[in-house]
């Protein structure tokens, strides 16, 4: 009888040494190619190059080896029909009964710093490869397909109780294997295409929606209990919160995935775009800020955004920017949370954090800025693509447009300000102050139907603190309402995009109550 034969052609050569050898005790023969023959042989592996069945040297560097009908042949054959298994023979070709192929690393080329060239990266597009897999993936009933090396141990195992027949392997575990294979071989076509799509074009969002990700992790539950729900990590390197560390405490759940990543959001925007605070504080509850601060210090960043709303921050999501010491840490005290997430803890930070029941702290470092990025969303029918990053104002050119102006200290907290309610679900207006040690929300108005209403609620929240305060709105006031409502708490300047067929009104009654008015000319709607 024929000894099974193993074809192994690998990028990735975590164990593959113990992995050949385990299967050539069991009676398998291997065929291989290029640098996994040659590692293979130096560890005193018996090793059949491709190009010796194949009867056909390697071509183009290597660009071509594996694509004949000697290895394709025995790879696509199906062992249950009689007139495959004729002309195989007639061909003079064996039977290839598992395939261990992964892929050329296009992903970790594509993302290294500074960028490849392009025809660098093209030669980290895999032909032969995916073509070994899908034919293998396609065969499974009668072809193992094998495609990370974490799958090495449970082919071994299921084979060492068959002594080492491929027949080891049942249906189930060849199918999961294949689907995994196709998943492989889908995800590297999507991380292709969606690169060259960015080199090769000047859109900024692509003409098709390739995604991929990691395997899923599953979390506690969805949005409500009873709604299952998973965090699919995205390929290639790590980025955002699949780079996050989590110390100790439950799993993650769906809400708290959107609330840390609407708090890294908010955080990485401010790194950005107020280089004048050396610490932020955000809190974010149910994707909403619900205070916000830049400061000199950690301590007063955080309670300074506390202060913006502090029964809406029970329960919150906090980002802090700098790594949490622990002074503010003390400060935070017995405040419920659900996670925080910063490039890092402060020792005693962190064992004072971790003596309340159920908080969770996350760690990424490096924290990183906000990029303009493609964001997708699911609607019924289809998807829906945009690219989202931090607030473009132009601030050169924003207009003054009443007899009052700002001073250069009001205008750092207008782009403070901005930067908030860019993250701030609409309708929204939210009311901000400088104090001595930096700027902060007071008051935050978020997801209204109605503009004047989200004033109220920003009013509401800000109390006293309203008084002499900044109100910032995402989009333009249609009526002069807003204006009147914001006067009967104390507003003495408005930072809004204008634009409205009213402005002329809007403005008037700025003048009328002796406000600042200033038009960025850039509307912030998040939806």
């Amino acid at each position: 009888m024929e000894r099974p034969r193993a074809l192994i052609s690998v990028w990735d050569k975590t164990g593959i040494e113990e992995f050949a050898e385990s299967l050539q005790s069991m009676g398998w023969a291997i065929l291989s190619t290029g640098g996994t023959a040659t590692r293979l042989r130096d560890s005193g592996i018996e090793v059949t190059d491709v190009s010796d069945t194949t009867g056909h040297p390697e071509i183009f560097d290597g660009r071509v080896k594996t694509l004949h009908p000697a290895i394709h042949g025995g790879i696509m054959a199906r062992r249950d029909s009689k007139q495959d298994m004729e002309k195989l023979a007639d061909m003079g070709y064996g039977t290839i009964d598992m395939v261990c192929v992964n892929l050329y690393p296009f992903e970790e080329t594509a993302s290294r710093e500074p960028p490849v060239s392009d025809q660098e990266l093209i030669e980290m597009i895999d032909i032969g490869g995916p073509t070994m897999v899908r034919s293998a993936a396609k065969n499974h009933a009668d072809v193992i397909v094998i495609t990370k090396p974490e799958q090495h141990e449970s082919i071994l195992e299921a084979l060492s109780k068959s002594q080492g027949k491929p027949s080891g392997i049942d249906l189930t575990m060849r199918k999961e294997l294949a689907i995994s294979a196709f998943q492989s071989t889908a995800a590297y076509d999507s991380a292709v295409s969606n690169e060259l799509w960015g080199r090769f074009t000047e859109s900024r969002i692509p003409n098709r929606i390739l995604a991929s990700s990691e395997k899923g992790i599953e979390l506690r539950y969805g949005e409500n209990p009873h709604q299952p729900a998973s965090f699919f990590p995205s390929t290639g390197k790590p980025r955002g919160l699949s780079r996050a560390v989590q110390h100790g405490g439950k799993a993650l759940s769906y809400n708290n995935y959107l609330d840390l990543d609407a708090a890294l959001r908010l955080s990485r925007s401010l790194l950005q775009t107020c280089a004048f605070g050396n610490h932020s504080c955000v809190l974010i509850k149910h994707t909403n800020p619900c205070g916000a601060s830049v400061s000199d210090n950690q301590v007063s960043a955080w309670e300074n955004a506390l202060a913006s709303d502090p029964e809406s921050a029970f329960g919150c999501v906090i980002a802090f920017d700098r790594v949490v010491v622990k002074e503010t840490a003390e400060s935070i005290g017995k405040h419920f949370f659900e996670c925080m997430i910063a490039p890092g803890y402060e020792t005693d930070a962190l064992e004072i954090l971790s003596n309340s029941k159920n908080r969770r702290m996350l760690t990424l470092d490096p924290f990183g800025e906000l990029i303009d990025e493609l964001k997708i969303s699911q609607v019924q029918g289809g998807w829906l693509s945009q690219v989202q990053g931090p607030p473009r104002i132009d601030w050169e050119n924003a207009r003054l447009v009443t007899k009052m102006t700002l001073d250069e200290e009001e205008l750092n907290l207008a782009r403070f300000g901005t930067s908030v309610i860019a993250e701030t679900q609409s309708n929204a207006i939210i009311l901000v102050r400088k104090s001595e040690t930096g700027y902060s929300t007071v008051g935050v108005g978020p997801g209204q139907t109605s503009r004047v209403e989200a004033v109220r609620i920003a009013a509401r929240r800000a109390g006293e603190r309203a008084q002499g305060a900044m109100m910032i709105s995402d989009a333009f006031f249609p009526f002069r309402d807003g204006i009147d409502q914001s006067k009967e708490i104390g507003i003495t300047s408005v930072v809004q995009p204008g634009g409205s067929i009213r402005d002329d009104e809007v403005i008037d009654a700025a003048n009328e109550f002796g406000m600042a008015m200033l038009f960025t000319g850039t509307r912030l709607f998040r939806h």
